[in-house]
Protein backbone atom coordinates (compact mmCIF):
# COMPACT_ATOMS: atom_id res chain seq x y z
CA UNK A 1 0.00 0.00 0.00
CA UNK A 2 1.39 3.27 -1.23
CA UNK A 3 1.81 5.87 1.93
CA UNK A 4 2.28 9.45 2.00
CA UNK A 5 5.90 8.54 3.71
CA UNK A 6 8.28 6.40 2.21
CA UNK A 7 9.49 3.05 4.23
CA UNK A 8 13.10 4.29 3.27
CA UNK A 9 12.69 7.28 4.90
CA UNK A 10 14.59 6.87 8.03
CA UNK A 11 14.27 10.15 9.95
CA UNK A 12 11.02 10.85 9.01
CA UNK A 13 9.89 7.39 10.65
CA UNK A 14 11.97 7.92 13.84
CA UNK A 15 10.64 11.42 14.17
CA UNK A 16 7.31 10.11 13.89
CA UNK A 17 7.65 7.39 16.58
CA UNK A 18 9.24 9.44 19.12
CA UNK A 19 7.03 12.41 18.71
CA UNK A 20 4.15 10.19 18.91
CA UNK A 21 5.23 8.25 21.81
CA UNK A 22 5.97 12.03 23.64
CA UNK A 23 2.36 13.17 22.40
CA UNK A 24 0.76 9.94 24.15
CA UNK A 25 2.55 10.50 27.43
CA UNK A 26 1.79 14.21 27.54
CA UNK A 27 -1.98 13.96 26.82
CA UNK A 28 -1.75 10.82 29.52
CA UNK A 29 -0.29 13.52 32.28
CA UNK A 30 -2.52 16.43 31.11
CA UNK A 31 -6.12 15.03 30.25
CA UNK A 32 -8.03 12.71 32.65
CA UNK A 33 -9.77 11.37 29.61
CA UNK A 34 -6.83 10.14 28.09
CA UNK A 35 -5.23 9.22 31.45
CA UNK A 36 -8.65 6.89 31.65
CA UNK A 37 -7.74 5.63 27.97
CA UNK A 38 -3.99 5.05 28.86
CA UNK A 39 -1.42 6.25 26.84
CA UNK A 40 -0.21 2.87 25.57
CA UNK A 41 -3.54 2.78 24.17
CA UNK A 42 -3.34 6.31 22.76
CA UNK A 43 0.02 5.57 21.00
CA UNK A 44 -1.04 2.19 19.74
CA UNK A 45 -4.60 3.73 17.70
CA UNK A 46 -2.64 7.12 16.65
CA UNK A 47 -0.29 5.00 14.65
CA UNK A 48 -2.83 2.71 13.62
CA UNK A 49 -4.54 5.83 12.24
CA UNK A 50 -1.94 6.96 10.50
CA UNK A 51 -1.12 3.81 9.07
CA UNK A 52 -4.92 3.29 7.61
CA UNK A 53 -5.18 6.67 6.02
CA UNK A 54 -2.05 6.27 4.04
CA UNK A 55 0.56 8.48 6.04
CA UNK A 56 3.06 5.47 7.35
CA UNK A 57 4.45 2.12 5.45
CA UNK A 58 3.08 -0.82 6.90
CA UNK A 59 6.94 -2.34 7.02
CA UNK A 60 10.44 -0.55 7.23
CA UNK A 61 13.48 -1.29 8.49
CA UNK A 62 12.83 1.37 11.34
CA UNK A 63 10.45 -0.87 13.11
CA UNK A 64 12.68 -3.83 12.90
CA UNK A 65 15.51 -1.84 14.49
CA UNK A 66 12.49 -0.95 17.19
CA UNK A 67 12.01 -4.90 18.06
CA UNK A 68 15.43 -5.60 17.46
CA UNK A 69 17.39 -3.14 19.52
CA UNK A 70 14.87 -0.67 21.58
CA UNK A 71 12.89 -3.61 23.37
CA UNK A 72 15.94 -5.60 24.46
CA UNK A 73 17.04 -2.23 25.81
CA UNK A 74 14.36 -1.68 27.82
CA UNK A 75 14.08 -4.64 29.63
CA UNK A 76 17.30 -3.77 31.67
CA UNK A 77 16.28 -0.32 32.44
CA UNK A 78 12.76 -1.42 33.95
CA UNK A 79 14.74 -3.73 35.79
CA UNK A 80 17.29 -1.94 37.65
CA UNK A 81 14.75 -0.82 40.35
CA UNK A 82 14.32 -4.28 41.51
CA UNK A 83 15.84 -5.11 44.91
CA UNK A 84 15.22 -8.57 45.98
CA UNK A 85 16.01 -8.63 49.10
CA UNK A 86 13.75 -5.54 49.89
CA UNK A 87 10.84 -7.48 48.08
CA UNK A 88 11.08 -9.94 50.41
CA UNK A 89 11.48 -8.07 53.47
CA UNK A 90 8.89 -5.48 52.90
CA UNK A 91 6.19 -6.63 50.89
CA UNK A 92 5.63 -10.66 51.85
CA UNK A 93 1.90 -10.15 51.73
CA UNK A 94 1.74 -8.29 48.18
CA UNK A 95 4.34 -10.87 46.94
CA UNK A 96 2.21 -13.94 47.99
CA UNK A 97 -1.13 -12.29 46.64
CA UNK A 98 1.10 -11.79 43.29
CA UNK A 99 2.45 -15.42 42.96
CA UNK A 100 -1.11 -16.31 43.57
CA UNK A 101 -2.35 -13.76 41.05
CA UNK A 102 0.19 -15.16 38.66
CA UNK A 103 -0.77 -18.59 39.04
CA UNK A 104 -4.77 -17.99 38.48
CA UNK A 105 -3.27 -16.40 35.25
CA UNK A 106 -1.07 -19.44 34.18
CA UNK A 107 -4.89 -21.36 34.92
CA UNK A 108 -6.79 -19.27 32.93
CA UNK A 109 -4.14 -19.39 29.89
CA UNK A 110 -4.68 -23.06 29.73
CA UNK A 111 -8.41 -23.15 29.75
CA UNK A 112 -8.89 -20.17 27.53
CA UNK A 113 -6.26 -21.69 24.93
CA UNK A 114 -8.19 -25.17 25.02
CA UNK A 115 -11.94 -23.28 24.55
CA UNK A 116 -10.12 -21.50 21.71
CA UNK A 117 -7.60 -23.45 19.82
CA UNK A 118 -9.44 -23.98 17.08
CA UNK A 119 -11.01 -20.91 16.58
CA UNK A 120 -8.35 -18.05 16.64
CA UNK A 121 -5.03 -18.18 14.44
CA UNK A 122 -1.65 -18.57 16.12
CA UNK A 123 -3.09 -19.03 19.56
CA UNK A 124 -0.07 -20.76 20.95
CA UNK A 125 2.04 -17.73 20.30
CA UNK A 126 -0.63 -15.76 21.35
CA UNK A 127 -0.67 -17.95 24.52
CA UNK A 128 2.45 -17.00 25.04
CA UNK A 129 2.49 -13.46 24.68
CA UNK A 130 -0.54 -12.74 27.53
CA UNK A 131 1.04 -15.50 29.64
CA UNK A 132 3.92 -13.48 29.72
CA UNK A 133 2.03 -10.06 30.08
CA UNK A 134 -0.63 -10.72 32.64
CA UNK A 135 2.39 -11.86 34.78
CA UNK A 136 4.70 -8.97 33.96
CA UNK A 137 3.59 -6.22 31.33
CA UNK A 138 4.14 -4.79 28.10
CA UNK A 139 7.68 -5.80 28.21
CA UNK A 140 7.25 -9.32 28.51
CA UNK A 141 4.42 -8.94 25.92
CA UNK A 142 7.02 -7.39 23.88
CA UNK A 143 10.12 -9.85 24.37
CA UNK A 144 7.63 -13.20 23.46
CA UNK A 145 6.48 -11.38 20.24
CA UNK A 146 9.95 -11.03 19.19
CA UNK A 147 10.77 -14.69 20.40
CA UNK A 148 7.60 -16.73 19.02
CA UNK A 149 7.53 -14.07 15.87
CA UNK A 150 4.04 -13.37 15.63
CA UNK A 151 3.19 -11.64 12.82
CA UNK A 152 2.76 -8.11 13.27
CA UNK A 153 -1.17 -7.97 12.48
CA UNK A 154 -1.71 -10.80 15.25
CA UNK A 155 0.50 -8.55 17.83
CA UNK A 156 -1.62 -5.44 16.83
CA UNK A 157 -5.10 -6.99 17.67
CA UNK A 158 -3.88 -8.73 20.64
CA UNK A 159 -2.72 -5.31 21.99
CA UNK A 160 -6.14 -3.83 21.27
CA UNK A 161 -7.84 -6.38 22.74
CA UNK A 162 -5.63 -6.71 25.82
CA UNK A 163 -5.92 -2.96 26.04
CA UNK A 164 -9.49 -3.35 26.16
CA UNK A 165 -9.95 -5.88 28.33
CA UNK A 166 -7.18 -3.60 30.77
CA UNK A 167 -9.63 -0.41 30.63
CA UNK A 168 -12.46 -2.94 32.12
CA UNK A 169 -11.09 -4.64 34.45
CA UNK A 170 -8.66 -1.43 36.15
CA UNK A 171 -12.47 0.06 36.04
CA UNK A 172 -13.56 -3.40 38.38
CA UNK A 173 -10.47 -3.21 40.67
CA UNK A 174 -11.18 0.58 41.33
CA UNK A 175 -14.74 -0.14 41.79
CA UNK A 176 -14.24 -2.92 44.43
CA UNK A 177 -13.75 -1.19 47.20
CA UNK A 178 -17.18 0.85 47.12
CA UNK A 179 -19.02 -2.37 46.74
CA UNK A 180 -20.85 -2.96 50.03
CA UNK A 181 -20.20 -7.14 50.03
CA UNK A 182 -16.30 -6.61 50.24
CA UNK A 183 -16.59 -4.39 52.44
CA UNK A 184 -18.13 -6.80 54.87
CA UNK A 185 -15.89 -9.46 54.01
CA UNK A 186 -12.18 -7.95 53.64
CA UNK A 187 -9.94 -5.90 55.52
CA UNK A 188 -9.32 -2.54 54.03
CA UNK A 189 -7.19 -0.63 56.15
CA UNK A 190 -5.98 1.84 53.45
CA UNK A 191 -9.34 2.62 51.91
CA UNK A 192 -10.51 3.99 55.56
CA UNK A 193 -7.84 5.86 56.22
CA UNK A 194 -8.19 7.81 52.94
CA UNK A 195 -11.63 8.45 53.85
CA UNK A 196 -11.37 9.38 57.52
CA UNK A 197 -8.15 11.57 55.92
CA UNK A 198 -10.65 13.00 53.78
CA UNK A 199 -8.27 12.82 50.68
CA UNK A 200 -8.22 11.77 47.57
CA UNK A 201 -5.46 10.00 46.14
CA UNK A 202 -2.08 12.09 43.94
CA UNK A 203 -2.35 12.45 40.21
CA UNK A 204 -0.56 10.43 38.08
CA UNK A 205 1.25 13.30 36.73
CA UNK A 206 2.79 14.44 40.44
CA UNK A 207 3.94 10.96 40.85
CA UNK A 208 6.15 11.09 37.37
CA UNK A 209 7.18 14.69 38.85
CA UNK A 210 10.70 16.03 37.96
CA UNK A 211 13.56 14.31 39.27
CA UNK A 212 16.89 14.60 40.16
CA UNK A 213 18.98 13.17 37.41
CA UNK A 214 22.11 13.99 36.60
CA UNK A 215 24.29 12.97 33.74
CA UNK A 216 25.91 10.25 35.51
CA UNK A 217 22.81 8.40 35.94
CA UNK A 218 21.78 8.85 32.20
CA UNK A 219 25.10 7.69 31.49
CA UNK A 220 25.15 4.49 33.92
CA UNK A 221 21.76 3.95 32.91
CA UNK A 222 22.79 3.19 28.94
CA UNK A 223 26.32 2.24 29.89
CA UNK A 224 24.79 -0.94 31.71
CA UNK A 225 22.01 -1.54 29.45
CA UNK A 226 24.13 -1.88 26.34
CA UNK A 227 26.62 -3.72 28.44
CA UNK A 228 23.97 -5.97 29.63
CA UNK A 229 22.01 -6.64 26.00
CA UNK A 230 25.81 -6.93 24.41
CA UNK A 231 26.58 -10.05 26.84
CA UNK A 232 23.31 -11.47 26.65
CA UNK A 233 23.49 -11.69 23.12
CA UNK A 234 26.59 -13.70 23.19
CA UNK A 235 25.87 -15.57 26.03
CA UNK A 236 22.99 -16.68 23.87
CA UNK A 237 24.52 -16.98 20.84
CA UNK A 238 26.87 -19.37 21.80
CA UNK A 239 24.28 -21.59 23.47
CA UNK A 240 22.73 -21.83 20.32
CA UNK A 241 26.27 -22.98 18.42
CA UNK A 242 26.69 -25.39 21.37
CA UNK A 243 23.38 -27.17 21.84
CA UNK A 244 20.85 -28.72 18.79
CA UNK A 245 17.94 -29.57 21.27
CA UNK A 246 15.20 -27.36 20.67
CA UNK A 247 14.29 -27.43 24.35
CA UNK A 248 17.83 -26.26 25.01
CA UNK A 249 18.00 -23.89 22.40
CA UNK A 250 14.83 -22.66 23.04
CA UNK A 251 15.94 -21.64 27.20
CA UNK A 252 19.51 -21.30 27.40
CA UNK A 253 19.70 -19.73 24.02
CA UNK A 254 16.43 -17.29 24.55
CA UNK A 255 18.02 -13.91 24.14
CA UNK A 256 15.54 -12.30 26.60
CA UNK A 257 15.96 -14.86 29.21
CA UNK A 258 19.39 -14.62 29.69
CA UNK A 259 19.50 -11.14 29.15
CA UNK A 260 16.53 -11.01 32.26
CA UNK A 261 18.35 -13.66 34.33
CA UNK A 262 22.00 -11.33 33.49
CA UNK A 263 20.31 -8.32 34.57
CA UNK A 264 18.97 -9.72 38.25
CA UNK A 265 22.03 -11.14 38.95
CA UNK A 266 23.98 -8.17 38.61
CA UNK A 267 21.31 -6.03 40.21
CA UNK A 268 21.66 -8.78 42.93
CA UNK A 269 25.26 -8.56 43.68
CA UNK A 270 25.67 -4.80 43.27
CA UNK A 271 22.32 -3.46 44.64
CA UNK A 272 23.83 -0.11 45.85
CA UNK A 273 24.83 1.12 42.51
CA UNK A 274 21.74 0.13 40.96
CA UNK A 275 19.59 1.86 44.05
CA UNK A 276 21.61 5.12 43.54
CA UNK A 277 20.80 5.08 39.80
CA UNK A 278 17.70 7.45 38.81
CA UNK A 279 15.89 8.00 35.94
CA UNK A 280 15.86 3.79 35.20
CA UNK A 281 12.04 3.77 35.12
CA UNK A 282 11.48 6.72 33.35
CA UNK A 283 14.20 5.92 30.62
CA UNK A 284 12.92 2.06 30.10
CA UNK A 285 8.75 3.32 29.83
CA UNK A 286 9.49 5.79 27.05
CA UNK A 287 11.29 2.78 25.39
CA UNK A 288 7.91 1.04 25.75
CA UNK A 289 5.71 3.60 24.40
CA UNK A 290 8.12 3.54 21.20
CA UNK A 291 7.54 -0.16 20.93
CA UNK A 292 3.62 0.78 21.54
CA UNK A 293 3.79 3.27 18.54
CA UNK A 294 5.58 0.56 15.87
CA UNK A 295 2.93 -2.13 17.18
CA UNK A 296 0.12 -0.15 15.92
CA UNK A 297 1.33 0.43 12.52
CA UNK A 298 1.22 -2.80 11.25
CA UNK A 299 -2.57 -3.16 12.12
CA UNK A 300 -5.48 -3.83 9.56
CA UNK A 301 -8.43 -2.83 10.88
CA UNK A 302 -10.19 -5.54 8.96
CA UNK A 303 -8.29 -8.20 10.65
CA UNK A 304 -8.72 -6.37 13.87
CA UNK A 305 -12.59 -6.07 13.97
CA UNK A 306 -12.66 -10.04 12.95
CA UNK A 307 -10.19 -11.28 15.22
CA UNK A 308 -9.92 -8.89 18.47
CA UNK A 309 -13.78 -9.42 19.68
CA UNK A 310 -12.09 -13.76 19.89
CA UNK A 311 -8.69 -12.41 21.37
CA UNK A 312 -10.68 -10.60 23.20
CA UNK A 313 -12.47 -13.28 25.09
CA UNK A 314 -9.93 -15.19 25.48
CA UNK A 315 -7.91 -12.27 27.87
CA UNK A 316 -11.04 -11.87 29.27
CA UNK A 317 -11.20 -15.54 30.57
CA UNK A 318 -7.62 -15.11 32.06
CA UNK A 319 -8.29 -11.88 33.11
CA UNK A 320 -11.11 -12.87 35.30
CA UNK A 321 -9.46 -15.61 35.89
CA UNK A 322 -7.05 -14.47 37.65
CA UNK A 323 -9.26 -11.66 39.82
CA UNK A 324 -11.39 -14.71 41.12
CA UNK A 325 -8.75 -16.74 42.39
CA UNK A 326 -6.92 -14.16 44.00
CA UNK A 327 -10.07 -12.28 45.32
CA UNK A 328 -10.33 -16.36 46.89
CA UNK A 329 -7.09 -16.98 48.03
CA UNK A 330 -6.81 -13.93 49.71
CA UNK A 331 -9.60 -14.34 51.24
CA UNK A 332 -8.62 -17.61 53.09
CA UNK A 333 -5.42 -15.98 54.45
CA UNK A 334 -6.76 -12.83 55.10
CA UNK A 335 -5.10 -10.82 52.85
CA UNK A 336 -6.11 -7.20 53.10
CA UNK A 337 -8.62 -5.77 50.07
CA UNK A 338 -6.41 -3.19 48.79
CA UNK A 339 -3.47 -5.26 48.44
CA UNK A 340 -5.31 -7.99 46.26
CA UNK A 341 -6.61 -5.45 44.56
CA UNK A 342 -2.83 -4.19 43.13
CA UNK A 343 -1.33 -7.31 42.98
CA UNK A 344 -4.12 -8.73 39.73
CA UNK A 345 -3.60 -4.85 38.83
CA UNK A 346 0.49 -5.31 38.53
CA UNK A 347 -0.03 -9.03 37.24
CA UNK A 348 -2.32 -8.26 34.32
CA UNK A 349 -1.18 -5.16 33.47
CA UNK A 350 2.19 -3.86 35.38
CA UNK A 351 3.64 -2.24 38.08
CA UNK A 352 3.26 1.04 36.71
CA UNK A 353 -0.49 0.55 35.96
CA UNK A 354 -0.85 -0.94 39.62
CA UNK A 355 1.08 2.21 41.40
CA UNK A 356 -1.05 4.53 38.99
CA UNK A 357 -4.32 2.95 40.84
CA UNK A 358 -2.50 3.08 44.45
CA UNK A 359 -2.04 6.95 43.70
CA UNK A 360 -5.62 7.11 42.48
CA UNK A 361 -7.00 5.49 45.28
CA UNK A 362 -4.88 7.73 47.39
CA UNK A 363 -3.30 4.68 49.20
CA UNK A 364 0.24 6.11 49.07
CA UNK A 365 2.14 3.57 51.44
CA UNK A 366 1.59 0.75 48.88
CA UNK A 367 2.97 2.41 46.10
CA UNK A 368 6.42 1.76 46.55
CA UNK A 369 6.00 -2.03 47.46
CA UNK A 370 3.56 -2.73 44.74
CA UNK A 371 5.77 -1.55 42.25
CA UNK A 372 8.83 -3.53 43.92
CA UNK A 373 6.51 -6.86 43.45
CA UNK A 374 5.13 -6.08 40.46
CA UNK A 375 8.88 -5.35 38.47
CA UNK A 376 9.06 -9.00 39.84
CA UNK A 377 6.56 -10.27 37.07
CA UNK A 378 8.95 -8.98 34.40
CA UNK A 379 11.53 -11.96 35.64
CA UNK A 380 9.10 -14.40 35.96
CA UNK A 381 7.11 -13.64 33.22
CA UNK A 382 9.26 -14.28 30.27
CA UNK A 383 9.95 -17.44 31.56
CA UNK A 384 6.05 -18.61 32.02
CA UNK A 385 5.52 -16.79 28.69
CA UNK A 386 7.83 -19.03 27.02
CA UNK A 387 6.93 -22.72 28.84
CA UNK A 388 3.00 -21.81 27.97
CA UNK A 389 3.75 -20.57 24.48
CA UNK A 390 5.99 -23.92 23.75
CA UNK A 391 3.58 -26.04 25.37
CA UNK A 392 0.62 -24.83 23.61
CA UNK A 393 2.23 -24.98 19.91
CA UNK A 394 2.54 -28.98 20.69
CA UNK A 395 -1.53 -28.59 20.32
CA UNK A 396 -1.91 -27.68 17.05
Amino acid sequence: MHSLISSDDVWVLWGFIAVWAAVSIGLEQRFKWASAVSGAIIALLGAMVFTNIGVLPVESSVYDTVWSYVVPLAIPLLLFQINVRQIFKESRHLLFIFLISSAGTVLGSILSFFLFKQHIPYLDKIGGMISASYIGGGINFAAMAAKFETPGEYVSATVVADHVMMALLFFILISIPAVKWFQRHYAMPFEEKVKADGKSGNSAESYWKRKDISLKDIAFNAGAAFALVAVSVKISGFFKSLFSHPLLTGTLGDQYLILTSLTVLIIFLFPRFFERLNGSQELGTFLIYLFFVVIGIPADLRLIVTNAPLILLFVFIIAISNLTISLAVGKLFRVRLEEILLAVNAAVGGPTTAAAMAIAKGWRELVAPIMLVGTLGYLIGNYVGTFMGNWFSSFL
